[in-house]
């Protein structure tokens, strides 16, 4: 679109202006683009399938070891870590051992019952145990491990690593900048254009869009290749979602720099908002985790929505209209922040 004088239409000038500065930040291109990369890469390492690993148990060095230790042994799917007398209490603290059991008329487990892989090692042990004491099971139950696409914590991380990149991108990228050209006075020349408040606030949105392509094919495509992460939905329900998510975020963003006049109100502002989703949101482990009376209010958060909308199409193959709930809520903090900022923005 262009005017009599051949020259593009401002929002389209404006645009391609924040598209232009974020590509002259380094640091920002950086947080965008390898940060996400370098945090699946780690976390996949992390936190990779080993498939089916023994039980570790340490056993006291004591009358009574040796036997204890033959006898696990001999059940298969366990490793045997000796442990001193002393040192029983320290092997559980770091880990060295989920449970250790001491030799005796019957043997004691000492374990941790509050950690779950404690739980089910001691259960594992026991029954080693008992069956090696003559103990007959009254039924053998038939198992069926199942090995799916999604069962996996990467399949699992991957979409909350998006969720939480569109969101920093959205508000740092945006709000960041307003205030930048705030504290440059930058704004102060922009109020004596004919250029409306809208214009100028929706080409920042609008030039995050232009990344928002580069930032999921990096972080999908990566994980991809590197770890087997596949896409179970539709692109183009995944694009839709990462879009109404982008969206979203920049109107939070435009909300949180409407007023802020200095780099440290901004940062301060934009931490306060984000520190809650990223431990409420899902990003990093299920927030079925936290209780029931705060699951209102987590599931009502945007980041909380889109990593929900991720995973059902990255994982369970989901549709648009299975998700219109998610939509809903992202549609609503959008369009809300958005027309909030609009009212509330000040060019000084």
């Amino acid at each position: 679109m262009t005017d009599r004088g051949g020259a593009s239409h401002p929002l389209v000038e404006l645009t391609l202006a924040r598209f232009r500065e974020f590509l002259r930040e380094p640091e920002a291109v950086f947080w965008v683009f390898a940060f996400p990369v370098i945090m699946t890469c780690a976390l996949g390492i992390a936190f990779r399938s080993r498939g089916a690993e023994p039980v570790i148990v340490g056993v006291v060095q004591r009358d009574g070891a040796a036997a204890l230790t033959a006898t696990l042994e001999a059940a298969g799917g366990f490793s045997v870590r000796p442990i001193a007398p002393a040192e029983i209490e320290r092997a559980l603290r770091d880990g060295r051992a989920p449970v250790v059991v001491v030799p005796g008329a019957p043997p004691v487990y000492r374990f941790d019952e509050a950690r779950a892989e404690s739980q089910v090692a001691r259960l594992a042990v026991d029954r080693a145990l008992q069956r090696a004491a003559g103990r007959q099971d009254a039924f053998v139950a038939e198992e069926r491990p199942i090995d799916t696409i999604g069962s996996r914590y990467i399949d699992w991380l991957v979409p909350g690593l998006l969720g939480m990149n569109i969101m920093g991108t959205g508000l740092w990228g945006v709000g960041f900048s307003i205030v930048q050209a705030r504290t440059k006075k930058l704004l102060k020349r922009l109020v004596a254009t004919p250029m409306s408040r809208a214009a100028y606030l929706a080409s920042h949105v609008l030039s995050r869009l232009l990344f928002l392509a580069m930032e999921t094919v990096v972080i999908v495509g990566f994980a991809w290749a590197v770890f087997g992460v596949g896409v179970r939905g539709g692109v183009a329900a995944l694009a839709v979602l990462a879009l109404a998510g982008a969206l979203t975020f920049g109107g939070l963003g435009l909300l949180v720099a409407s007023r802020a006049r200095t780099i440290e109100a901004v940062s301060g502002l934009m931490n306060l908002v984000m520190m809650p989703m990223w431990v409420l949101s899902g990003v990093f482990f299920a927030s079925s985790n936290f209780p029931d009376v705060m699951q209102p209010f987590i599931q009502a958060l945007p980041l909380t929505a889109l990593n929900d909308a991720l995973r059902g199409v990255m994982n369970e193959g989901l549709s648009l209209a299975a998700l219109r709930g998610e939509l809903a809520i992202l549609l609503a903090w959008g369009l809300g922040t958005f027309a909030l900022a609009l009212r509330l923005f000040r060019w000084q």
